[in-house]
């Protein structure tokens, strides 16, 4: 199976979700994060670094849920950006 080149819009929505993750878990320690949302330290710093862009949902609910954000919340962070931005074109 292909998969197809990522849009600039999904890799700065990858970029943002790194960001708001980053944020939210602050001074926490990404291990102890990780092992709590049930994925491996180096699929959270990818995330956070934005080299997973289109991470699975499951793998976002939980590390959401660790860290104490909404599904709603997060969506609304990442995908806010990206229509502000079309609007204004």
């Amino acid at each position: 199976m292909v998969r197809l080149p990522l849009t600039p819009d999904e890799l700065e929505r990858g970029q943002r979700l790194g960001a708001l993750l980053r944020r939210a878990r602050g001074q926490r320690p990404m291990l102890d994060v990780a092992l709590e949302a049930g994925v491996s330290p180096e699929t959270l710093r990818k995330i956070e670094t934005g080299r997973i862009a289109t991470p699975a949902f499951p793998t976002v609910a939980a590390i959401a849920a660790v860290l104490g954000l909404s599904l709603d919340a997060v969506w609304a962070e990442i995908s806010e950006a990206g229509s502000s931005a079309r609007l204004a074109s």
